[in-house]
């Protein structure tokens, strides 16, 4: 199979020059580029993961706004795309989605369920190859550079049946972007969702030059607000801005964000990273009951699983508590914060809401998790002092203090509450 310039989604027929519709079954779903074969980068987003599945398995929601999320006092999971048109996002407390979405369908998470399917869909994804890194459990970045002879095509072609095959044989959708690197491949996928199909090439740097800052990894709202004051408030601002003037601003970052802005990204896909979640537990030596003692328990393994995740270069979109009751059944709860997690701080906070509710009976066991894990080297830690920034910084100077002296060398005064009751 040589060059083409056009791709069919539904039927896979490919032509030599740009098509506004599949000349083998009249299809309007084509993708068009002069570069189509030349990419080999990609990023797969499932669309509305947790809500899309729940709408599979329960055909009359379909057209019913629905959200996937916890109680009252918990936070939207995902909404899909009718809840999102009323303004309903991931992450946004539920008090408030339900007050922007009255009549929404609110269905509990089931991660496991979640967790099925993800398999399922990546699966596929790796027979293709070897080379994925899954950033959470429904989106992930692959490099398909020397697969066309093993799988019978370039990569726009193994993308293009991979994403009808997801959804023929599945039930779901999903979005892909191609484009010669990952941050293209991320920002091409969520051009078009859902069910969407872009490819980036050349033309990157025009096409990043109007949207926000925010787009660029890393760029949360106070960066933002920082990078907008000082005259950056587009990506082709900071594209045509001078390379020595953001270096002297914003130190290395503002070399990084200098080659973003021009749709530049060295990094390369690497499985290593491809992990969905890590956790730290411990059993006690008797159950406890009493919330000082329980918390006592919970933070120095906070400690130890952010040591580890800022060790790994690694934060957590999600934190799960883990509970193990005295008649051994293993309660989990799971919260999204507005952002990842990397601190022990940051870990206990979560942690400590999620326990304030299953309180009143004895445990034997606590264990404090990241899931959804995700590359921390994009975020620009102690750029500006948030208190998410103060407290990251001191962390990690401890962990330095320790890696020199011994774990003793810093002892947090909450730590010292727990030591006689662990095992």
């Amino acid at each position: 199979m040589g060059d083409f310039a056009s791709i069919c989604r539904d039927c896979l027929k490919t032509a030599s020059a740009a098509r506004r519709t599949c000349e083998g079954c009249s299809s309007l779903r084509v993708v068009n580029h002069p570069e189509l074969t030349d990419h080999a980068i990609a990023h797969l987003d499932c669309d509305a993961f947790y809500a899309s599945v729940e709408k599979r398995d329960r055909p009359e929601l379909r057209d019913r706004p629905v959200i996937v999320g916890g109680g009252v006092r918990g936070v939207v999971a995902t909404a899909c795309y009718v809840a999102r048109l009323y303004g309903v996002g991931s992450a946004m407390p539920m008090f408030k989605a339900l007050k922007a979405c009255p009549d929404a369908v609110v269905i509990k998470p089931n991660f496991e369920k979640y967790v099925a399917e993800s398999k399922r869909i990546f699966d596929k994804v790796r027979a293709l190859t070897p080379l994925v890194q899954s950033l959470s459990l429904d989106e992930a970045w692959m490099d398909l550079r020397g697969t066309e002879r093993l799988n019978g095509g370039p990569p726009v072609f193994q993308l293009v049946r991979l994403q009808k095959e997801i959804e023929d044989e599945i039930g779901l959708t999903v979005s892909i972007g191609l484009a010669p690197n990952r941050f293209l491949a991320k920002v091409a996928s969520e051009m078009d969702k859902p069910r969407g199909f872009t490819v980036l090439g050349t033309e990157a740097a025009a096409t990043l030059a109007g949207r926000p800052v925010t787009i660029l990894p890393g760029v949360g709202p106070v960066f933002a607000k920082t990078l907008r004051s000082d005259g950056y408030a587009t990506v082709g601002d900071l594209a045509v801005a001078d390379l020595r003037d953001l270096a002297k601003r914003y130190g290395e970052w503002g070399l990084r964000l200098h080659e973003l802005a021009h749709g530049r990204d060295a990094r390369a896909v690497n499985p290593e990273r491809d992990r969905k979640g890590m956790s730290a537990e411990t059993t006690f030596n008797t159950d406890l009951t009493d919330r000082e003692a329980l918390e006592a328990e919970l933070w120095p393994l906070c400690e130890k699983l952010a040591s580890k995740a800022r060790r790994d270069g690694v934060a957590g979109r999600s934190v799960v508590l883990k509970l193990r009751r005295a008649d051994f059944k293993i309660v989990t709860r799971r919260v999204t914060p507005a952002e990842p997690v990397q601190t022990a701080r940051g870990l206990f906070a979560e942690g400590r809401r999620l326990l304030g509710s299953e309180l009143g009976r004895p445990y034997r066991l606590i264990g404090i998790g990241l899931a959804e894990i995700e590359d921390a080297a994009d975020a620009p830690p102690g750029l500006f002092q948030t208190e998410a920034a103060r407290t990251l910084k001191t962390e990690t100077t401890v962990d330095a203090l320790r890696a020199k002296f011994g774990p003793g060398a810093v002892v947090a005064g909450r730590a010292l509450k727990g030591r006689s009751t662990r095992s």
